[in-house]
C-alpha cells in the first residue's frame, strides 16, 4: 500500500433528490426521514457509507488491499478467522484468546485488506477479537437545506401477489417520496488516525482518490425506482497543510453557503439555489479545491 496521508481533510457535499426516497426511515414505515421539530429532510452517514462501499467494490473489484469488511452475505466473523490464518494464529480453537500482540497482528492484517476498515474503522471484537480501529474518515448526518415534503404516492398493480387474489383485476400499493430535496453533508479526515504507527490504519493518497471518487459517483450506480432522480451538485474540499490541521472545521464550512433564491418558493430543483464560498475569509495553511 502508499504510504498514509500526511494532510487533514474536511469536505462540503451537496446532492439533491427528484421524486425519489433517499433514506427511508423503518421506524415510520419507510418513509423520508425527517427532523420532527423541523421538518428538515435527513439522511444517515450509514447510508451514504454503503453507497461509498458499494461503489469501491464495484470499481475495485475485491483486488488486494480494497476488500469490503461489511458485506451483503458474509458474516462478519469469517473474515476473523481469515485473519488468524494468515498471521499464524490457531483460528480453529474458538475458545482461544489471543493476547495483545496477536490481536494487534490481525487488526493491522484487516486495516491492511480491507478498505472500509482502513477508511471507516470497525469494532471486530466478536467471536475471534481483530481489536477496534478508530477509522479516520467519519460522515455527519445530512440535512436538507429546506424542510421537505413527505409525498405518499398511491400506484397499481396489474398482476396479484396470491393464487386466492387471482380474481382481482389489479392490487394497490404505496410509494414514498420527496418531490424535491437538497442536502447536504459534511465530513472529515483525519491524518493522525491514518498515519499513527500503532494506532493508525494506514489510510493512503491513493485512498483518498478512490474516496474522493466515490463521493463524487455513489449515486451514478445505486439508481432504483425506489430513489428517484439522486445527483451530487457541488463537491468540495478543505486540504489542511499539516497534520493536525490549520483551523477548526466548523469555521470552515461557515464559510460555504447555500441559499435558496427569492423567486424559488418552493425549490425544484438546483438552480433554485445559488451557493456562495466566502474565499477571502479562508484561513492561512488551507486550500479550497472543487471537485464538482
Amino acid at each position: 500500500m502508499n504510504k498514509p496521508i500526511s494532510n487533514r481533510y474536511e469536505f462540503v457535499l451537496l446532492y439533491d433528490v427528484e421524486n425519489g426516497n433517499p433514506n427511508g426511515d423503518p421506524d415510520a414505515g419507510n418513509m423520508p426521514r425527517i427532523d420532527p421539530e423541523t421538518g428538515y429532510g435527513i439522511v444517515t452517514d450509514v447510508c451514504l457509507k454503503r453507497k461509498i462501499r458499494n461503489y469501491v467494490e464495484m470499481v475495485k473489484d475485491d483486488a488486494t488491499g480494497y476488500r469490503i469488511y461489511i458485506k451483503e452475505g458474509i458474516p462478519l466473523n469469517q473474515n476473523h478467522v481469515e485473519a488468524y490464518k494468515a498471521v499464524e494464529l490457531p483460528a480453529d480453537d474458538k475458545n482461544f484468546k489471543a493476547k495483545p500482540d496477536g490481536v494487534q497482528r490481525a487488526r493491522a492484517w484487516m486495516c491492511s485488506n480491507f478498505f472500509d476498515v482502513r477508511t471507516f474503522g470497525a469494532v471486530m471484537s466478536t467471536g475471534l477479537s481483530c481489536g477496534q480501529v478508530r477509522g479516520p474518515v467519519q460522515l455527519n448526518f445530512s440535512r436538507s437545506v429546506d424542510p421537505i415534503v413527505q409525498q405518499e404516492v398511491t400506484v397499481t398493480r396489474l398482476t396479484v401477489t396470491r393464487e386466492e387474489e387471482a380474481e382481482k383485476e389489479r392490487t394497490m400499493g404505496r410509494k414514498h417520496i420527496v418531490p424535491y430535496g437538497l442536502y447536504r453533508v459534511e465530513g472529515y479526515v483525519s491524518a493522525k488516525l491514518a498515519s499513527d504507527p500503532t494506532k493508525g490504519t494506514g489510510f493512503s493518497e491513493e485512498d483518498i482518490e478512490i474516496l474522493w471518487d466515490a463521493l463524487a459517483n455513489m449515486f451514478e450506480h445505486d439508481r432504483s425506482a425506489a430513489r428517484g432522480k439522486m445527483a451530487v451538485r457541488k463537491f468540495l474540499v478543505f486540504k489542511h497543510e499539516s497534520d493536525l490541521g490549520n483551523a477548526p472545521a466548523h469555521k470552515l464550512f461557515e464559510l460555504i453557503k447555500v441559499n435558496k433564491k427569492m423567486a424559488a418558493n418552493p425549490p425544484r430543483s438546483f438552480d433554485d439555489y445559488e451557493v456562495i464560498v466566502d474565499r477571502v475569509s479562508m484561513p492561512q495553511g488551507v486550500t479550497l479545491i472543487e471537485k464538482i
